[in-house]
């Protein structure tokens, strides 16, 4: 488990670390706006302490420990309470890894849990302590709404990784010695289903938070999470589109396999129709009769070989007239 506080106000920022709940809140901002992250859910007691603290309702503390919650928001009487998914990698082949991130977000505070160690947010902490734009003279709800901002951003690069892998799969559904395109598109459209199952409903979560009847949310950030919404939106427009790509790969990797194969068969079937009637001569050149023609005749074998020769070269030259070759 990892704890870190950002405390600050338009004055001042700081950043510490600490191993303990009650060691961390030591450095809270009575007087601004405190950040406090907690990464990884090993030691469930200092979870239950800051919820202790910030009075945070069983049902929620139950919510943020069971990481399988599709995204949403609540409202309770003290605080406002958000799941959301942030999407990483793992493993080989940048296999999708989903990360459960909750928000608590009080009046001069947000608490963010996050499933697994380690994160994404240096780029907001640095904006923080460097006092870069308007986010040290907002308020706890600007705080949360970067936060979310940023985990949204993360959608864009994977989704671009698959537009760009996309890309290069319609070059592969032609390519005859490709023999690993269908795994390696399941495996994509898997991942898609996967986000997919992450930004639709936190689309409507977002949505369902600009409508809040509540004073928690201050009317100047209305444009903020309408356009966070609009990112949301776009990110499950690409999910769509890339599926419907990936069908459209599919099927042309469909019809370039049928065409090869139907390339072979008429191969073959030239081929078999070619010795259909070369093998009616060498049949009846091999029944056991005595009293045949051609059999006392010196010339006929070679003549045989010849005739054979002209039929194949026949059929050839009228497949060739019928465009069957």
């Amino acid at each position: 488990m990892e704890l870190s506080l950002i405390g600050y106000d338009p004055a001042g920022a700081w950043i510490k670390n600490e191993q303990t709940v009650d060691g961390l809140l030591r450095h809270r901002n009575p007087a601004g706006l405190t950040w406090i992250n907690m990464s990884g859910f090993d030691n469930t007691a200092e979870v239950n302490r800051l919820a202790e603290i910030f009075r945070i309702h069983p049902l929620t503390v139950e919510d943020i420990l069971d990481t399988n919650h599709r995204p949403k928001v609540e409202e309770f009487d003290d605080y406002l309470f958000v799941v959301l998914k942030s999407i990483g990698t793992e493993g080989h082949e940048g296999e999708l890894d989903l990360e459960q991130i909750a928000l608590v977000i009080t009046e001069n505070t947000v608490i963010s849990f996050q499933e697994k160690s380690g994160d994404f947010f240096d780029g907001l902490r640095k904006r923080i302590l460097n006092n870069a734009g308007r986010i040290r003279r907002m308020g706890a709800v600007y705080l949360a709404w970067a936060v979310m901002d940023a985990v949204v951003d993360r959608y864009f690069v994977f989704l671009d990784a698959i537009g760009t892998g996309i890309e290069e799969f319609e070059e592969r559904a032609v390519d005859e010695k490709d023999q690993n395109i269908i795994p390696d598109i399941q495996r994509l459209k898997q991942n898609l289903l996967r986000i997919r199952r992450v930004v639709w409903p936190l689309r409507e979560s977002i949505q369902t938070m600009g409508r809040l009847d509540s004073d928690r949310i201050p009317v100047e950030l209305a444009p903020f999470f309408k356009d966070l919404h609009d990112n949301v939106v776009q990110a499950a427009d690409s999910v769509e589109t890339y599926r419907e790509l990936i069908a459209g790969v599919i099927e042309v990797n469909l019809s370039a396999v049928s065409n090869r194969m139907n390339n072979v068969m008429k191969v073959l079937t030239i081929i078999s129709t070619i010795f259909i009637p070369l093998t009616f001569i060498v049949g009846v050149y091999g029944m056991n009769f005595k009293f045949m023609p051609e059999l006392e005749f010196p010339p006929a074998y070679p003549i045989t070989w010849a005739v054979m020769i002209l039929i194949a070269i026949g059929m050839l030259i009228f497949f060739k007239i019928r465009r069957w070759l």
